[in-house]
């Protein structure tokens, strides 16, 4: 998508011309089937995706000027404007090929770093970066690059709504947006595998079989706006972001545009991408310049830009990829529940365990799709998201505990799997002891949850969401890989107090009443409670009044009086601030106007609550 000006798919003109070239890359990549032109040789490669932070580590909107300074094409923008990706070289899998990646992904990485630095930026690697909060989801943080907008505007269409997410773990979130930004919350490191063209089937089936238990220690992205949510959440984030259905029982789109898939793959890869044009509708299309028909008869491989545009909407999490390397084509498995991070390190050492397991296959697990239940396979992958090396995955008629399952398992499979491709023995010892360490140790996932709890004994939310991705960055700095970090001190960023606003420290926990109830009802809930601020609201929950205890004790020893609704009492000349005040004028407002607390609204709903007791 990202070669091409693309534009929204509407129109009867716009829809033959799209349609005819589709059919056309179709019938072409049939024909280059068929005739044996496919590469056989195995490749891997790799996209990293990363954060860019601010000194308060919260995210930049600066990447287009980081993008300009770093002046390399193998970097490019992504969704969010605090996002940037860099592109690897594909390599013949085998020898030192893991070990030259990660050489050139940290020489590039250093050039990130180097030019975001000269912009008093940060770069971050995390599945999801602990700091973005609903802020950093409106539109204004949106990259202003077409395609984003209109693949935007297609998707709200279709919808015929605002988006809805709806995640519960150990917390819940539920947000209602009016973008895909949710989107741009995501960080992966994506591994591209290629495959032999003629073994389809079994190697695509093996990759959806194995993704739970490889998902379950790669997990690091457990946090979602303060929230403990699933141990891998960009799993259900990234599934709503892009949801085209406005239900499940609309007969629009039966299947999620990101997902796991409903069944296992059958035929060619002719008959896989005709199931995902079956399944999906198109949604964007672009001037093609060329035919593919006619490019194959000139003797030229066609690129199969209309194919390509379509899969670039479709999000499986095992993606098909088709492309075109040295003037061969060839089909690849692009992975894309990788998360970013911790560490470069960590990265490489998931994609050799993933391509490892992927080589090395063993034979009485050939053809998985007639020997497991592709529901069981399902289950694990979710398994694995909501709970990683917490989770059970049913594996060859049993069901195993996760560390288990690796290190007996998994683990000597990546080596006979890494052998077999002639990888260098030392490289696959030096990266899969990563792995090992790992399962014993503790993922991503876990380093998180247990210092954030650790943080917020001591820290409000806020500020112990900053000292995490401190402690991340910090981590990351010293080249540690993730089973051997500390858990965060607390001590790796001290926010300035000028820079503290009541986003950060408001009360977001709050008892409200609306105007209708009764007096009587709201004192006892003070007296309970032992609050001394009550927000009152109106029937569409905007906020209308206020009711603190020195309005009520008038009425505490007067029956009569507090049968009275409390719209009748509650105060209406209300002083707010919004999120963005600091906590400075916060104080100065309720000294200034001998008041102890201040309701903090957005328009007219309240969301969130300061008080002398706060400050």
């Amino acid at each position: 998508m990202g070669e091409l000006k693309v534009e929204r798919l509407s129109g009867s003109i716009l829809r033959e011309r799209y349609i005819s070239q589709l059919l056309g890359d179709l019938e072409a990549l049939e024909q280059m089937l068929n005739t044996g032109m496919f590469d056989t040789n195995i490749h891997i490669g790799a996209e990293q995706e990363f954060c860019l932070v601010d000194e308060q580590w919260e995210p930049s909107n600066k990447a287009l000027e980081v993008l300009k300074a770093i002046n390399d094409p193998s970097f490019t923008t992504e969704i969010a404007l605090y996002n940037l990706e860099v592109n690897l070289n594909p390599l013949l899998l085998g020898e030192d090929c893991f070990s030259k990646m990660h050489e050139q992904l940290d020489q590039l990485m250093s050039k990130a770093k180097t030019n975001a630095a000269k912009h008093n930026l940060k770069v971050i690697l995390t599945g999801i970066l602990p700091t973005i909060d609903s802020r950093h989801l409106l539109t204004s943080y949106m990259t202003p690059v077409k395609r984003y907008q209109v693949l935007d505007e297609t998707i709200r269409d279709l919808r015929g709504d605002d988006l809805e997410l709806h995640i519960k773990g150990v917390d819940e979130i539920n947000l209602h947006h009016d973008s895909i930004l949710f989107e741009g919350c995501n960080t992966s490191f994506q591994a591209h595998l290629q495959l032999d063209a003629n073994d389809f089937v079994d190697s695509y089936n093996w990759a959806q079989a194995i993704a739970g238990p490889v998902l379950s220690i790669c997990a690091n992205s457990p946090i979602l706006m303060g929230r403990e949510l699933w141990q891998e959440t960009r799993i259900a984030l990234f599934t709503q972001s892009v949801d085209t259905r406005a239900s499940n029982f609309l007969l629009n789109e039966r299947d999620a545009r990101v997902g796991f898939g409903n069944d296992w793959a059958r035929g060619t890869i002719v008959d896989f991408y005709k199931d995902s044009v079956v399944n999906f509708r198109s949604l964007l299309t672009a001037d093609f310049q060329t035919e593919s028909l006619s490019e194959l008869e000139k003797g030229n491989i066609p690129k199969l830009k209309a194919l390509q545009l379509h899969n670039g909407t479709v999000y499986k999490w095992n993606r098909l990829c088709y492309g075109v390397t040295e003037g061969k084509p060839h089909v690849r498995i692009e992975n894309r529940y990788m998360p970013s991070g911790p560490t470069t390190t960590d990265e490489i050492a998931n994609f050799m365990f993933w391509a490892g397991i992927m080589q090395g296959r063993p034979k009485h697990l050939d053809s998985i799709h007639e020997k497991m239940d592709f529901k069981d396979a399902k289950g694990n992958f979710y398994n694995a998201a909501r709970y990683g090396t917490a989770a059970q995955f049913y594996w060859d008629g049993e069901l195993i505990p996760c560390k288990e399952l690796l290190l007996d398992h998994f683990l000597p499979m990546a080596y006979r799997g890494l052998y077999r491709m002639n990888v260098l023995p030392k490289d696959a010892e030096k990266y899969l002891a990563v792995i090992e360490n790992r399962i014993k140790n503790k993922n991503g996932a876990r380093w998180m949850v247990q210092s954030l709890r650790k943080l917020k004994k001591e820290h409000k939310t806020p500020d112990a969401l900053r000292i995490l991705t401190a402690s991340i960055y910090e981590h990351e700095q010293k080249g540690y890989t993730i089973d051997a970090w500390q858990l965060a001190r607390g001590s790796e960023y001290i926010p300035e107090e000028n820079q503290k606003q009541l986003r950060h420290y408001m009360n977001t926990k709050i008892v409200t009443a609306q105007e209708n109830d009764s007096a009587d009802l709201v004192l006892r809930m003070m007296e309970w409670r032992n609050i001394h601020h009550v927000p009152i609201m109106d029937i569409h929950f905007n906020l209308v009044g206020l009711l603190t205890w020195t309005d009520v004790k008038n009425y505490k020893d007067n029956p009569k009086e507090r049968k009275k609704p409390v719209k009748s009492i509650m105060r209406t000349d209300l002083i707010t601030a919004t999120s963005a005040t600091t906590l400075h004028e916060a104080k100065d407002t309720m000294r200034q106007n001998k008041i102890n607390c201040l309701p903090v609204i957005k328009g007219k709903k309240l969301v969130g609550i300061i008080t002398t007791n706060d400050l």
